[in-house]
């Protein structure tokens, strides 16, 4: 479910988490080189366990990227937004897929 669908009405950019955005890009830049190492892993044929293994970084990495720019929407968005029980609804929806995504 995308913003459109949950009635609320939300601008297509969002500057909540503009005093974490260099560390959230440092991070996605470091986890996009992870995938690199793993895709070059796959490439070479290497041990399976180790492959795994940096995938798990991976995953820790994509969620610790995630509660960041969650913890922003929250003080940033939710915090602010004029239909509060609208806005946390959208929060509590959007946990929930992330909690499933990430496990």
């Amino acid at each position: 479910m995308n913003h459109e669908q949950t009635g609320i009405d939300t601008p297509e950019t969002s500057d909540s988490y503009q005093q974490d955005k260099a560390r959230i890009l440092a991070r996605l830049r470091r986890m996009e080189g992870q995938v690199r190492g793993v895709q070059r892993m796959v490439e070479e044929d290497k041990y399976c366990v180790d492959i795994l293994t940096q995938i798990s970084s991976i995953m820790a990495a994509a969620r610790g990227i995630g509660l960041v720019i969650l913890e922003d929407h929250i003080r940033g968005c939710v915090t602010n937004a004029d239909d509060q029980e609208a806005a946390l609804q959208e929060v509590m929806d959007a946990l929930e897929r992330f909690t499933k995504s990430v496990g």
